[in-house]
């Protein structure tokens, strides 16, 4: 940065009460980020840092936003606020060791730039898909407001970000749960290359809180006054009245949308006139002119910061490269569970399986009085299966809640509260509508744990299955779509026992859970079942039967469907393993079956291709050919949607086809 002094200021400052003192801070605050983006850009060219985002002609708005908030108040930026970490006084060597994939960064090499959070300094970094973090910020304010503490959580966006439906859906779900969260959206002109013109055509990203029922205010996002003392009167409100405020911060990015991108597609004129409302020159020159700050002061605090840049520098450019192992590689995945066992005890009643799940979700509740619900239609109406009926008398409308539609940034909100320190449940009102929040539960509560160490606290409840007549959108069996990707759970119970108790288990547990539950064993299967409080541990099998001569692995209704065949062909040779948790999976149970039978049939729901019955079947060929007497079978619905007529249904799905195949290898 020039050290050239001239007292003119582009930008009308107003002094507003502030103090020398603040003055000369909220300069500090702005000159550190800018001085240190103009050395990574240095660093940049030599190759020594690997992408940059440019946040210059920014800094206003970061700065004065984290200096108007609380350091016990969360903060949610974007790859163009460093003002919020410096701001946040993170030791720049962390920060440096992070942009270089050190150990001593936030994610210890595993995500690059700002994709990070930390607890410690109270801020929570961006995905790439940028939308779910503006869901996370209501859940976080949902903890603030469910503790009463006075607290507001910021939360960045651009204005490119909101095109995105998360933008609509968490907007929403503050207004109408009346959360305090300060929607920041730094509205630079472009996204990427694309101007404002070609993303929205209101005149202003505030305009469109009037729909939201939402207070908004347009602030000039390089000034610095304006942008700190109009955001801290506001903080100030918002502690007192929790609401949610959207802000609109006009300002402009002086660089590409990374340095690859260049800015060739900016009109000079148009470069021009934002670099005469540069916010740190302007902001000196100000400071100047009121004899505020002297050239000699300010040339020492450049080189004050320059000094501290440098000395950081040196220690994470001698930081060695990072290094791992497989074994902790695989450890970091999900957070550590000691599995609480409970024994059941007592009483036992029958019970269906529906049954089985709300007497979980009671008992759950009462255990863990940090614990919030959050669904379509679960509080007055009981959800669409009854289960949460209720629940709403019992434990209030604050931890049982009806959401609007907008199944992402619910799934966003159930990260926040984990992020705050509570647990939470997700109803998909049908586990076919989990599409629609399918980017925040595989990319942000997925690799959370593995990316900073933060767990995800959510179990999301999952109707699903076929055998109801409900058509293509109502019916589908899709646990295959989480099996890919590591940091989730995924729970498939087939009897009332094992539902309860493992859902006890997935409340427990800190890490993501999917909770399968079908439908169509809802209210036909009936069982003995504690009436206490106990638990299940993942990961284990049930063996059902016990045969010397097949092994059949299943779950859900292919349990039910396995065991009437059975029955029917009076056929009493077949081990009948039911995997209950398909991740993690029991590995062992599975193997040490084909190894004492020699043949193998894997029986799902789900459409073969792609699904857990290909990847079982692969994992016996490895594990266990030199058993085997027969090819691994596989069955499964036919490669279509689910259809809605009776006879088409029972055509897609595989009972039948199982019964053949069980002939055939019971024959081979």
């Amino acid at each position: 940065m020039t050290t050239e002094t001239s007292l003119i200021s582009n930008i009308a400052y107003k002094n507003e009460g502030l103090s020398k003192t603040e003055s000369l801070e909220l300069y500090r605050l702005m000159l550190k980020p800018r001085l240190i983006e103009e050395k990574m850009l240095i660093l940049l060219r030599q190759g020594k840092v690997s992408k940059w985002f440019s946040g210059i002609g920014q800094e206003a708005i970061s700065v004065a936003v984290t200096k108007a908030l609380h350091k016990n108040e969360y903060i949610l930026p974007m790859h163009r606020n460093l003002g919020v970490f410096t701001g946040r006084e993170i030791p720049l060597y962390r920060l440096f060791s992070q942009w270089q994939g050190k150990m001593n960064g936030f994610t210890q090499g595993r995500d690059r730039s700002f994709h990070f959070g930390t607890q410690e300094f109270k801020i929570i970094g961006m995905i790439s898909h940028l939308g779910p973090q503006l869901g996370v910020a209501d859940g976080i304010a949902l903890a603030h407001k469910l503790k009463k503490e006075k607290k507001l959580t910021a939360v960045f966006t651009g204005e490119g970000g909101t095109s995105e439906g998360d933008f609509h859906e968490a907007l929403n779900i503050a207004s109408v749960w009346n959360l305090p969260v300060l929607f920041c959206v730094e509205n630079n002109g472009y996204g990427l290359s694309t101007p404002t013109n070609e993303q929205y055509r209101c005149k202003d990203i505030a305009d469109r809180a009037v729909g939201y029922g939402m207070e908004s205010h347009i602030i000039d996002g390089n000034n610095i006054i304006e942008v700190y003392t109009r955001v801290n009167e506001i903080a100030e409100s918002v502690r007192e009245n929790p609401r949610p405020v959207l802000l609109e911060f006009k300002t402009f990015r002086m660089r590409g949308h990374e340095e690859a991108s260049g800015t060739k597609y900016v009109p000079e004129e148009l470069m021009q006139h934002w670099a005469e409302k540069d916010p740190v020159i302007n902001f000196r020159n100000y400071l100047m002119s009121e004899d505020l700050l002297d050239q000699k002061f300010n040339d020492e605090l450049i080189a004050e910061i320059k000094t501290e840049i440098d000395k950081n520098l040196k220690i994470a450019f001698s930081e060695k490269p990072v290094s791992s192992n497989e074994s902790k590689e695989l450890n970091d995945v999900y957070k550590i569970v000691d599995y609480e066992e409970v024994k059941p005890k007592g009483e036992t009643q029958e019970l269906r399986l529906i049954d089985a799940i709300a007497q979980s979700m009671k008992q759950s509740m009462a255990k863990h009085e940090n614990l919030v619900l959050m669904g379509q239609d679960i509080a007055d109406y009981g959800g669409v299966f009854k289960i949460t009926d209720g629940l709403l008398a019992e434990f209030g409308s604050e931890r049982v809640r009806n959401t609007p539609i907008c199944e992402s940034a619910v799934v966003g909100a159930g990260m926040g509260l984990s992020i705050n320190g509570m647990k939470a449940m997700v109803e998909m009102q049908f586990g076919d509508f989990v599409s629609s929040g399918f980017n925040p539960i595989v990319n942000y509560l997925a690799k959370t744990n593995y990316r900073w160490n933060q767990n995800a606290d959510v179990v999301i409840r999952m109707p699903c299955g076929a055998g109801v007549g409900a058509g293509p959108f109502h019916s589908q069996t899709n646990e295959a779509w989480f099996l890919k990707t590591p940091g989730l759970k995924v729970i498939y119970p087939a009897f009332p026992y094992d539902a309860k108790g493992l859902l006890n288990t997935a409340f427990n547990d800190p890490n993501p859970v999917l909770f399968f539950e079908h439908k169509a064993l809802y209210r036909s299967i009936r069982q003995e079942v504690p009436t206490d409080y106990y638990t299940l541990p993942f990961g284990k099998a049930s063996l059902l039967r016990e045969g010397e001569k097949i092994s059949i692995i299943t779950y859900g209704a292919g349990v039910h469907w396995a065991m009437e065949i059975l029955d029917e062909l009076n056929y009493a040779e077949a081990d009948l393993l039911d995997l209950r948790s398909l991740q993690p999976l029991d590995k062992d149970a599975i193997i040490e079956s084909v190894k004492k039978t020699g043949k193998a049939m894997v029986l799902t729901e789900d459409t073969l291709f792609g699904s857990l019955a290909s990847e079982i079947a692969s994992l016996i060929q490895e594990e266990c050919f030199e058993y085997l007497d027969a090819p691994v079978f596989r069955v499964g619905s036919l490669e279509t949607p689910i259809p809605f007529a009776s006879q088409l249904e029972s055509q897609f799905l595989p009972k039948e086809r199982f019964k053949a195949r069980l002939k055939e290898l019971i024959e081979y």
